[in-house]
């Protein structure tokens, strides 16, 4: 059902088959926390339908509200809402030219499915350093502050369990 709404939305095959990646990746780790499975799978799936219409950061907010529009809870969009990069502060925010809100995961779920998504490169291999290198290619603005938040949920999610 949700592969079928990518589908109907128009997100390319690159976005769908990324998406199956993601949940994979995102219910690998969440089998190591007490979570919402449902949650986890809905929004791993849905993370990047945003990108139906954008390829731009603005996907996750456009995403957000594709999926309310759909019936979908606020845990989902807000998780989707939530999914790009470490997360984005709200200074951050300004500076992207997104509304002024603070888009850091908070829940487990949240940096979950950001996580999944972060860890996911080319060979579908766990790379923290290519997500360095990828987002020094965008630009991203406070690139070491990024990375920190990216290490410092790398340790909370996996680095218990990977040693």
């Amino acid at each position: 059902m949700i592969i079928e709404l990518l589908k109907e939305e128009g997100c390319p095959p690159w976005v769908i088959e990324h998406s199956i990646v993601v949940c994979k990746k995102a219910k690998e780790i969440s089998k190591h926390f007490d979570v919402d499975q449902d949650l986890i799978e809905k929004a791993a799936l849905l993370h990047d339908i945003g990108r139906s219409k954008t390829n731009n950061i603005k996907h996750a907010i456009i995403g957000a509200d594709i999926v309310v529009e759909h019936g979908f809870s606020e845990k989902v969009a807000t998780i989707i809402e939530k999914h790009v990069g470490s997360g984005i502060s709200e200074k951050e925010a300004i500076e992207l030219g997104l509304p002024k809100k603070n888009y850091i995961p908070n829940t487990i779920e949240e940096k979950i499915i950001s996580h999944a998504d972060n860890l996911i490169n080319r060979s579908n291999e766990v790379n923290i350093e290519f997500v360095a290198e990828k987002w020094k290619k965008y630009n991203v603005k406070n690139l070491e502050e990024s990375i920190y938040r990216l290490k410092k949920v790398h340790e909370e999610l996996v680095g218990n369990f990977e040693k």
